[in-house]
């Protein structure tokens, strides 16, 4: 395991993050996908409004938090009967009503707990740390101080009394964040944490020059829908970690070969109301590579949507523009020929391509791909056949492969300039 872990602190990562600014479950959906657009993560956490005035301890702020609403949410919930029949009230709905209730998603944390237990949770699936920015905390983590005496200060699994063996200046600091951590906050994401692991990639070696294949990253459990199947039917299937139902065709052999994906990346500055009715009414293959303007203009109703762009009005705060007839663009992605075929891969290009990797990446090269589209995932194919759907990669997957013992996998014999073509590519 890289030392960089064991001597990095939370509070290592915080340099620079905004004041977390609280998003209530009394808030609207309309509201929300505002948010949820301005927000750099594509997902906003929820929560309850505090019921007194005064001291705040940890426990009673973590008890506040609700959950992570995403767009898929948005989509999913718009996308029911009773709000495509009345668009209206359903954008006026409280968000109480549409996010997933999952408190375990987000951790508050000390900013003198170490990089390594930060990890271990996100592994476990917590996707939000939330960290005190008032807490008298001075830079960088000192050499060894945190492996010595880097304890979870806050949400700790030993017993009190065990800070009796922690020197008196550390009972002194955690006293002073006990003090502050009713008052400012920022939130780290995973993404956060995946941009420090890359900068720190000279430390890791040799796991970023080996494949996703060979220290076994690829996650082979992941959700997949027919395109001839109904798109609706990707709500029933959706995972929460990654939030994303892969697009596929079987072939005679068996193998599975991807088209595109319906997630929460892809929804992110959507045209929300024109992306629930065609959730609720296209063929997923349709509602990934698109429908022309002209394409059965006597079954699809207006939209007041956005250019093809497909950047929401909602989001944006812009009034509705004229209604015209719906096309997928204003979902965002591009439109096709009228005459769909799914055996040509030339097809799925620009935003509607899923994302991909081949099971020879390397780790590196899969990271900066994320970081660089912004993406929670990347789905996996075959060396051989780029079609081919053999798992999908996510930040779970990456976080435990940098975490492994470097005797658990098998270095790639492959060269710095290698992996840097495949980095730029």
């Amino acid at each position: 395991m890289a030392s960089v872990f064991l001597y990095h602190v939370v509070g290592d990562l915080t340099v620079g993050k905004p004041e977390i600014v609280e998003f209530h479950e009394s808030e609207t959906v309309e509201t929300a996908i505002r948010a949820i657009g301005e927000s750099p993560e594509g997902s906003i956490p929820i929560w309850k409004k505090r019921s007194h005035v005064g001291i705040e301890n940890s426990e009673m702020r973590q008890q506040r938090f609700v959950g992570i609403l995403n767009s898929f949410d948005i989509v999913a919930f718009l996308a029911k009967n009773q709000c495509l029949e009345d668009q209206d009230k359903a954008l006026k709905t409280p968000v109480s009503d549409v996010v997933v209730p999952n408190n375990s998603l987000l951790r508050l944390v000390d900013p003198a707990t170490r990089l390594i237990d930060a990890l271990d949770m996100m592994k476990q699936g917590v996707k939000r740390l939330l960290v005190p920015k008032s807490v008298v905390w001075k830079g960088m983590s000192k050499r060894f101080s945190v492996i010595y005496y880097g304890k979870w200060l806050k949400n700790s699994e030993t017993p009190s009394s065990s800070s009796n063996n922690l020197p008196a200046n550390m009972n002194r600091n955690s006293s002073s964040s006990s003090a502050a951590i009713r008052d400012k906050f920022c939130c780290l994401s995973r993404e956060d944490v995946l941009r420090f692991i890359i900068g720190c990639l000279g430390a890791l070696a040799p796991l970023p020059l080996t494949s996703i294949a060979a220290l076994g990253a690829i996650n082979s459990n992941y959700s997949y829908i027919e395109s001839s199947s109904p798109a609706i039917e990707a709500t029933q299937k959706l995972p929460q970690d990654p939030t994303a139902v892969a697009v596929i065709e079987s072939m005679p052999d068996g193998q599975r070969k991807i088209i595109g994906e319906i997630s929460s990346c892809r929804l992110w500055k959507c045209d929300y109301l024109a992306a629930a009715w065609a959730l609720a009414n296209l063929s997923s293959g349709q509602f990934v590579m698109g429908v022309e303007d002209n394409v059965t203009t006597r079954t699809l109703p207006d939209f007041s949507i956005n250019s093809a762009a497909g950047e929401n009005n909602l989001v944006n705060g812009g009034s509705p523009r004229k209604p015209k007839k719906f096309s997928s663009r204003s979902i965002g992605f591009f439109s096709n020929s009228a005459s769909h075929s799914f055996g040509s891969r030339s097809m799925y290009r620009g935003r509607s391509a899923p994302l991909t990797c081949k099971v020879t990446s390397s780790l590196a090269a899969v990271m900066a791909q994320m970081l660089s589209h912004r993406a929670t995932h990347i789905w996996v194919t075959e060396d051989e056949n780029d079609e081919v759907l053999v798992g999908v990669v996510g930040y779970a997957d990456i976080m435990a492969a940098v975490t492994k013992p470097p005797t658990t996998f098998v270095s790639a014999n492959r060269s710095t300039e290698a992996i840097g073509n495949e980095i730029q590519s």
